[in-house]
């Protein structure tokens, strides 16, 4: 008597449009189109349930995609979350060079199939809204910088106090908008507690902190070699044959390795274990650019250690 086992089910590809919904499924060769509305959503949960998928591929698309992938996880539907260059580079890989919706959903399916990407789990709404507000942050202060850019290369009176008052108005909101996220993290005694640990390290800011728990709620669950690959810290090799190139840090989560580096420059100054270790390695002979990614990374495998162990700052941990 042989034992059946369970035919998994098919991998799907959504491509995610303010309009529409484009997707296919593997093994069955089936397209599908719903709108990207409540009504649309919902007809496409009930389409997917009696398939029983193993997997829902789509890309992230800046937010387009949120409301999607909580119908899926609210259904119950395994669904991952993956990076458009990751696909991209699988397309033109398997020369999958045309582009429309549906040819993307196509290769989403089957990049799905072949590479099986690790499921991600929605955040809270809490986690979300932070993030949100996150975000507005950056785009305020880089409304701000563009703007004083202006006001220094525009001679006209009339334009130069238009400008000064947007500027005003930026730096009110910009204020009201840190205030917010203060209150947020006050208002939650687990951020709270991460935001005290990681502010004991000196480099680290308020806003450097507020970033790693918004965007990087991973830092003290992984190992040190897995979230500086997370962040995009982690040098790759790039060797073939007798070939030795040399190691290359890519990819990664942007908003997070920005922020890191600014607290890093700051750590280098004001930080004696970040400072040694930097010196050391410009003594070395390495370049600064190559020992501040080298510090970059040191620092948070430092922030990893404290958050994992739930441990104050020592400078024995770097």
């Amino acid at each position: 008597m042989t034992e059946e086992t369970a035919t998994p089910g098919p991998v799907v590809g959504i491509d995610v449009s303010k309009a529409r919904l484009d997707g296919y499924l593997t093994g069955q060769d089936t397209t599908f189109a719903f709108a990207n509305d409540e009504a649309g959503l919902s007809a496409l949960i009930t389409f997917l349930q009696p398939v029983q998928p193993a997997l829902v591929v789509l890309e992230a698309t800046g937010g387009l995609e949120r409301a999607l992938v909580a119908h899926l996880l609210a259904a119950a539907l395994p669904v991952a979350v993956v990076n458009p260059r990751q696909v991209r580079d699988f397309a033109r890989a398997t020369g999958r060079l045309a582009k429309t919706d549906q040819l993307d959903a196509r290769v989403l399916a089957h990049f799905g199939g072949a590479v099986k990407p690790v499921q991600r789990v929605l955040p809270d709404t809490a986690s979300q809204d932070f993030a949100d507000q996150l975000a507005r942050r950056r785009q305020l202060v880089e409304m701000l910088a563009m703007e004083k850019n202006r006001l220094k290369a525009t001679p006209n009176k009339i334009v130069r106090k238009d400008i000064t008052k947007h500027i005003d108005w930026l730096q009110h909101h910009l204020r009201a908008t840190e205030e917010g996220l203060r209150r947020s993290v006050e208002a939650s005694p687990a951020w709270q507690a991460k935001r005290d640990l990681l502010s004991e390290v000196k480099g680290i800011g308020d806003v450097t902190a507020m970033t790693l728990i918004a965007c990087l709620p991973e830092l003290g669950q992984l190992d040190r070699k897995a979230v500086a690959a997370l962040v995009g810290v982690a040098p790759f090799s790039r060797d073939s044959g007798t070939l030795r190139g040399r190691r290359r840090v890519w990819g990664g989560r942007a908003n997070v390795r920005v922020v890191l580096y600014m607290a890093t420059l700051s750590a280098v100054r004001c930080n004696p274990a970040i400072r040694t270790f930097y010196q050391r390695l410009r003594a070395a002979g390495k370049m600064p650019k190559v020992a501040l990614v080298a510090c970059m990374r040191k620092l948070l495998t430092i922030l990893n250690a404290m958050l994992r162990d739930q441990t104050h700052w020592r400078a024995q941990l770097a």
